[in-house]
């Protein structure tokens, strides 16, 4: 990760950038966290790796510590004439807003957030619908009947996600017990595995023997004590079954990646478009993981279960509700 100091901010800036060239290239302002948090910023990265071998092209990165940093990276890269400027989470939605007005011939494109403007696409995630799968095979692995969620920032995004988990693991079970916790009020509550570890061992403590993570870096501690205490854990945003194999049950995957390689594909092919896009299970913009590093934990009844529940999501058969489109959450 790139560390800088207040004193030094401008110029390490500088320094990162100082290599552009005098063609577009695509360039990326990662969260709060790191490329290599093995959440939602490496989501980002795999659609930038899969970019750059698809095509050839390098792909300007930069890496945030503090959020404060996203406005000067975001003028810096459009000064410069790199295109699309993609950003990684809503904490950047401000910054965004004030550049794309100051650069109206760049395109710009956020994931996690809207933001309004005629250059800038904005990708969002349904991810009540990854949810609800998530919960509906919490509830049937589950012994104790108590599972347990870690979220990370405080937020309509983690509410919604919290909600859709929660009505998924009602469904197979009425009387299932759903705990949580979220870890702060600010965007360093996603990269705090420390804390989020603490947080997943209260819940064990109470009972839970299935706990997923919605905390980006702090999901990372959340399934290392998962592991450590011989429960199941559930990742999200990326793959990360493999980081305990045996003893993820699944992982939920918000298809970052993907917005992330379209975004840099279309102005490479010249077709880049602004607008929303809103990504849900139906388009693959949600789904989950069987791999080998899970496939002996999930039940031949509960992969039938969640294909029904895709199906059903689909088609508009399984409704699954969105606090933040339709209010609070009615489970």
């Amino acid at each position: 990760m790139i560390r800088f100091t207040s004193v030094v901010f401008g110029t390490a800036i500088a320094a990162v950038l100082a290599a552009a060239t005098a063609f577009a290239e695509p360039a990326i302002i990662y969260s709060v966290g790191g490329k290599f948090d093995g959440s939602f910023n490496e989501s980002a990265y795999s659609g930038v790796k899969r970019f750059q071998d698809e095509t050839g092209s390098p792909v300007r990165e930069f890496e945030l510590e503090r959020d404060a940093q996203s406005l000067q990276a975001l003028r810096s890269f459009a000064s410069r004439g790199f295109e699309p400027v993609v950003v990684i989470g809503f904490n950047q939605a401000n910054a965004l807003t004030q550049t794309a007005s100051n650069f109206p011939e760049t395109n710009f494109a956020i994931v996690d957030m809207v933001v309004d403007k005629p250059n800038v696409r904005s990708y969002v995630f349904k991810e009540q619908e990854g949810a609800y799968l998530a919960g509906l095979l919490a509830a049937k692995a589950s012994k104790s009947g108590t599972i347990g969620f870690v979220g990370g920032m405080d937020i309509p995004i983690i509410r919604r996600f919290l909600c859709g988990y929660k009505q998924g693991a009602l469904a197979v079970n009425p009387d299932i017990r759903v705990l949580f916790n979220m870890t702060g009020d600010t965007p360093a509550a996603f990269a705090d595995p420390i804390r989020g570890g603490e947080l997943a061992t209260v819940q064990i403590r109470r009972g839970a023997d299935v706990i997923i993570q919605a905390a980006g870096g702090t999901g990372i501690g959340v399934l290392q004590k998962a592991a450590d205490a011989g429960i199941l854990g559930i990742g999200t945003d990326s793959n990360q079954n493999g980081l305990h194999p045996g003893k993820v049950l699944t992982s939920i995957r918000k298809r970052v990646d993907n917005a992330v390689h379209d975004s840099f594909l279309a102005a490479r092919n010249g077709t880049f478009k602004p607008g929303i896009q809103v990504l849900g299970v139906a388009d693959g913009g949600m789904d989950w993981v069987l791999d080998d590093n899970n496939r002996d934990l999930i039940t031949s009844d509960m992969k039938a279960a969640v294909e029904a529940a895709v199906k059903g999501i689909s088609d508009g058969s399984v409704k699954v509700h969105d606090v933040v489109s339709e209010g609070a959450c009615p489970f």
